[in-house]
């Protein structure tokens, strides 16, 4: 099918991007903001993400008399020549037909090098020169997006399809085996449906087995079910109705569990025994602590040890006062710790001992591939949540850094530990940049594969996260965001991130997200796969395994024919 040229380029730059002259016959209102356009140059094609939309005339004297609304025919005879539209293009990719065949392409873009998704023989580079004067652009086809950000059923990668181009119906894919590899984001705020495009992100990890997640549900809307917005009353599918038998539920609170129907839940306590220095600073604002607290609290440490809290939760002022002279504490500062502690007798999940390790049952159900989430009921405040989610995640990172270092020793494959995702919500709460350093978010956040531990962290404030950690965030999936000091941060380390900008601004309210870094070969705008009947019913079809190589290679070759290579 042959295409119609849009316009042509006229003049820009590699830096600031090209401008084009729309042709006569092309409706400025039909560009829009976020919209996919293809130069085809000499040697390459070059694959253009749309970023302004403005008009322009050949005479400013045009404007100082312009024809009058009824002159229809003077508005024709000025239309493409006088008056005409421009646009504005941000070149991301070079497609080059190549002669080798079966290689991976790598390329790199603002956060990074990657692969491009696709296995279609097109070499996909970083743009480093521009088009000449006057290459037509053309709308960017299916098989154009095709080659670059693939398909889902290709057999040689766990590609998952995440939402669409705003103005086609073909599959934007993210390469889940990139994704997982390192930190990632879901932002946006609040009432974007971060929740539920977080919940397409685990969904399509389980579906495709790229990883095991352990999701820390602060709202309870992951593991059985949750509430659709809209103003009809009605729920959709959580993890565990998707994917019974993959999916283990842990809860916190087991009579809001009950209450709310939720099937197969299993009790989690916690005790005052596995609290530890550094869960307590963490939660050291919400409880109100000093830093003579903090101190003070080693003190109790190292003559108590692991039962310090439940020690001093015991202790008279007489008996605080004898300690201090004892091991040069300040009574004051104890005190004032004892008594803000007593504030976490209101957690239903903490006991003073507990003779079951439900932290090694949670690693087990991970170590075995169950995907695991702990919801937390009615617990859901700031305090409950911080302090649980960070004793859990420091046991489970120990235990993987361990089992890394065995691998690493051992170069066996059956050590190598399970490639795990923690999802958490509110992250800034915990990567903020005054306590990122002494927290387990900001060591994973910047080792980041090291110990085949990542994080998914969903946030409506990304400006709140420390650069550092920013920078180091992978893929970015960004609904829409008012605050500019939050449109920096989504754009920390990525080069080109002006030209985006306008992009971030024009989204939205609902299920339409910006996408960039690792996992896909150039920024995108998408409209959000839907979280409906229908994606029940595809992400829970047949069953990934990637094992059978005579099905792979037949696969394979159905999809290029289909797509004419």
């Amino acid at each position: 099918m042959t295409q119609t040229p849009l316009g042509s380029v006229t003049q820009g730059s590699l830096t600031q991007g090209l401008e084009v002259r729309l042709y006569p016959d092309v409706s400025v209102e039909e560009m829009r903001v976020g919209k996919f356009l293809v130069i085809h140059g000499v040697r390459s094609r070059f694959f253009c993400l749309l970023t302004d939309v403005a008009l322009g005339t050949a005479n400013p004297r045009i404007l100082a008399n312009p024809p009058r609304v009824e002159d229809s025919l003077m508005r024709s005879v000025l239309a493409g020549s006088g008056t005409y539209g421009t646009l504005e293009l941000a070149p991301m990719l070079m497609l080059t037909e190549t002669e080798e065949r079966g290689g991976k392409r790598k390329t790199e873009n603002g956060l990074g090098s990657y692969e491009a998704n696709s296995s279609a023989e097109v070499e996909l580079l970083p743009v480093k020169t521009i088009p000449a004067h006057f290459s037509e652009v053309f709308e960017a086809s299916e098989l154009d997006f095709r080659t670059v950000f693939g398909w889902e059923d290709d057999p040689f990668r766990r590609n998952f399809s995440i939402g669409q181009p705003l103005d086609m119906e073909v599959p934007i894919c993210l390469d889940l085996d990139r994704f997982v590899e390192r930190s990632n984001g879901v932002f946006g705020k609040s009432g974007t449906g971060k929740s539920f495009l977080t919940r397409l992100l685990i969904s399509g990890i389980i579906r495709k087995q790229a990883a095991v997640n352990l999701m820390f549900d602060m709202h309870s809307e992951y593991g059985w079910e949750a509430m659709r917005e809209g103003k009809q009353v009605a729920t959709v599918k959580g993890l565990g109705q998707l994917f019974p038998g993959q999916v283990e539920i842990f809860t916190l609170d087991p009579e809001s569990t009950q209450r709310r129907g939720v099937r197969g839940a299993q009790e989690l306590f916690l005790s005052y025994e596995q609290i530890e220095i550094e869960d307590i600073r963490l939660v050291g604002f919400e409880l109100g602590l000093s830093e003579a607290a903090l101190d003070n609290a080693n003190i109790l440490y190292a003559e108590f040890g692991r039962s310090w809290i439940n020690h001093l939760l015991l202790m008279s002022n007489e008996e605080i006062k004898f300690f201090c002279e004892e091991k040069q504490g300040h009574p004051g500062s104890i005190m004032s710790l004892q008594r803000k502690l007593r504030r976490l007798d209101s957690l239903k999940y903490l006991r003073n001992s507990c003779p079951h390790n439900y932290i090694d049952q949670v690693l087990q159900c991970l170590e075995a591939g169950k995907h695991v989430v702990i919801e937390f009921g009615s617990q859901s405040n700031l305090l409950a949540y911080m302090l649980a989610t960070n004793m859990i995640t420091r046991r489970i990172h120990s235990t993987y850094v361990k089992k890394s270092e065995k691998f690493l020793q051992s170069k066996n494959p059956s050590d190598r530990p399970r490639q795990l995702v923690i999802t958490i919500e509110e992250a800034h709460r915990f990567l903020d940049s005054h306590i990122v350093h002494q927290t387990i978010f900001g060591t994973i956040a910047r080792e980041m594969r090291k110990y085949f531990v990542t994080l998914l962290v969903v946030d409506q404030r990304p400006s709140g996260i420390d650069n550092e950690v920013m920078s180091q965030i992978g893929t970015r999936i960004t609904c829409l965001l008012n605050d500019e000091k939050d449109i920096d941060a989504i754009f920390t380390g990525v080069s080109g991130g002006q030209n985006l900008r306008s992009v971030l601004a024009k989204l939205d309210s609902k299920q339409q997200a910006l996408v960039l870094g690792h996992a896909v070969p150039m920024p995108v705008v998408i409209r959000t796969r839907a979280y409906d009947q229908q994606f029940y019913q595809e992400i829970g079809d047949t069953d990934w395994r990637g094992e059978d190589d005579d099905r792979l290679q037949l696969a394979a070759a159905q999809a290029k024919a289909d797509l004419g290579f």
